[in-house]
């Protein structure tokens, strides 16, 4: 049976961080939506259905066929980017369509019944299995706003040090570190170092530091906690409970249940919590957001451009690709900023929606200093570490540029008045 991996128009709930990427790209726990449904079907052959611009990235990095009909006409698995497969009940059974408050979560389908069908697109392919499949109601975690991916990222990390099956310490451990806790709840990786004076707390749950890792002396992890490969924690660092800190990244101050994606810095001082940062942010010293009101009310954030309440009192900040915030920023509960943003200090609070490729300094949303410029920024934060932005990045970026222009052009123009 192959494999479909596919995005439904649930992409656009998830912005800004799907900008840049699918929605199966995500993390959440020590891995992607993508690497858990993978680890579910091992030895599967994988297919991808994805926004047309993502198609030249999703062929480069995953593999396989991507946006291909003719991958409908085998015996089928079609499964949902968006879901987070902490089990695997959907890998056997039955021709079946599985829906979720309304979305498709998986359909297993035969080529027999698939031979019919002669439309071209997943939109068209999951119209046909609707009609002709019998259906069911499942109960599954199924990523639908970005504070999803923050609210279930404890059990994300439970199951995934679980699913290691082991434990104990294989990389550098200094005799002046400690273990505060179950002992049997911590995974040191092979070429991981722990300094002296660092604590891990697992009296709440598991603590994992992949391979590569650095932490250094004073600093404090508290699980659930995944530390991601050749990341590094700054001395006196506070890292709290429910946090997922993704490769490469440079973590200090007080992290409090948020996820990074990867290649971003947060090395100075200043609090982040309940809050997901995609790759190649850099947060300066003392940027800091709120996660809860003074009133305990329930958080509204931004959703493609609407004002959506969260129903939950715990909500950060959602930080898109490549941008960056100078000293001692300032952010409220549920603030959204896109995809290459310059946020300054200006005496206050940043609004709750900064549209991406634009600069937010003196009080105002202002343009940016223009994509080739923005490009030549990107392009050397990811030399730093050892990474090139290709072709399919600059299409890309250039594509969401274009997507986000008139909404960013009327915030410019609201902000001259």
């Amino acid at each position: 049976m192959k494999i479909v991996i596919f995005e439904d128009g649930g992409f656009e709930k998830l912005y800004p961080l799907t900008y840049l990427r699918p929605v199966f790209e995500l993390r959440c726990g020590a891995k992607t939506l993508l690497e858990r449904i993978k680890e579910s079907f091992a030895g599967g052959e994988f297919s991808y259905f994805v926004r047309d611009c993502l198609k030249a990235k999703v062929k480069k990095e995953c593999g396989g066929k991507v946006n291909a009909p003719e991958a409908l006409k085998e015996d089928v698995l079609l499964v949902n980017g968006r879901l987070l497969a902490l089990e695997s009940s959907i890998l056997s059974g039955e021709e079946e369509i599985a829906f979720c408050k309304g979305s498709v979560v998986w359909a297993r389908v035969k080529k027999e019944r698939t031979a019919s069908w002669n439309g071209n697109t997943i939109e068209d392919f999951l119209t046909f299995l609707k009609e002709n499949l019998p259906k069911k109601e499942v109960e599954v975690n199924l990523i639908g706003y970005p504070w999803d991916l923050i609210n279930l990222n404890p059990e994300a990390i439970e199951a995934d040090f679980k699913a290691l099956e082991k434990t104990g310490i294989e990389g550098e451990f200094s005799p002046q570190a400690v273990v505060n806790g179950p002992q049997e709840a911590v995974y040191v990786a092979n070429g991981a170092q722990v300094h002296p004076f660092v604590v891990l707390d697992t009296t709440n749950g598991p603590v994992i530091v992949e391979e590569e890792a650095r932490l250094f002396p004073f600093a404090r992890v508290e699980g659930p906690a995944v530390i991601g490969k050749n990341s590094q924690i700054m001395s006196g660092a506070n890292i709290r409970e429910g946090t997922t800190l993704g490769p490469v990244c440079r973590v200090g101050g007080e992290v409090e249940e948020s996820v990074i994606q990867g290649y971003s810095n947060k090395y100075h001082d200043g609090f982040l919590g309940h809050a997901y940062v995609c790759e190649w942010v850099n947060l300066g010293g003392l940027t800091t957001n709120s996660d809860l009101k003074n009133d305990y009310s329930t958080v509204s954030t931004y959703i493609n451009d609407e004002l959506v309440d969260s129903g939950s009192t715990k909500v950060g900040s959602f930080i898109g690709d490549h941008s960056k915030t100078s000293i001692g920023v300032l952010l409220n509960t549920g603030t959204v900023i896109g995809v290459m943003c310059n946020v300054v200090a200006g005496g206050g609070i940043a609004p709750k929606f900064i549209p991406s490729f634009s600069w937010f300094i003196n009080g105002k949303i202002n343009k940016d200093m223009g994509l080739k410029m923005g490009l030549k920024t990107a392009a050397t934060a990811m030399e730093r570490r050892g990474r090139k932005l290709e072709d399919e990045d600059i299409k890309l970026l250039e594509h969401v540029r274009k997507l986000t222009e008139a909404k960013r052009l009327e915030l410019v123009k609201k902000g001259r008045r």
